[in-house]
């Protein structure tokens, strides 16, 4: 199985990305890892919430395949423990999923058009987090999980 991240947006903090950076090569050892970051929209202001959500769902949807996984990040979603976000990677690549897609959406969340391509959303915190932030916490959740499946000291119950 491959993982692909997709995200709205450029992170313009050095230290953010560097830190996905850092977790990404540490996953990419255990696992094929594939960042697509999509530009930020130009020209919003003339644009309200649902129609910037629309436009960023019509840019997200055109580099999904019928056949990929997709997973939300979203505040709505099903919250894991470590251990149990470890398990349910393990049943996707189990169940010969070729592509696993997590989408990290924009400022305002996603389109109806995305929720209902998506098989499932999942959020990693009741709290809210920029969509920039969310990206270190995503990367070094997946390298936490594939040192779990492995037996690795890493992470420690």
């Amino acid at each position: 199985m491959q993982i692909k991240i997709i995200a709205i947006g450029k992170t313009d903090h050095p230290s953010i990305l560097d830190l996905q950076e850092l977790y990404t090569d540490r996953l990419s050892h255990y696992i094929r890892i594939e960042w697509e970051i999509m530009p930020d929209l130009k020209n919003t202001k003339s644009l309200n919430q649902n129609q910037q959500k629309a436009k960023e769902g019509e840019l997200i949807l055109k580099k999904i395949n019928s056949s990929d996984f997709v997973l939300l990040l979203d505040e709505r979603g099903k919250s894991y423990s470590s251990m149990d976000f470890a398990d349910f990677l393990q049943s996707k690549m189990n169940s010969g999923i070729k592509q696993l897609i997590l989408v990290i959406g924009g400022p305002y969340g996603f389109s109806e058009e995305v929720y209902q391509r998506a098989n499932s959303k999942i959020s990693l915190s009741k709290m809210t987090f920029s969509h920039q932030m969310i990206r270190p916490f995503l990367a070094e959740q997946l390298y936490r999980a594939m040192t779990i499946l492995r037996g690795e000291p890493y992470h420690h119950e």
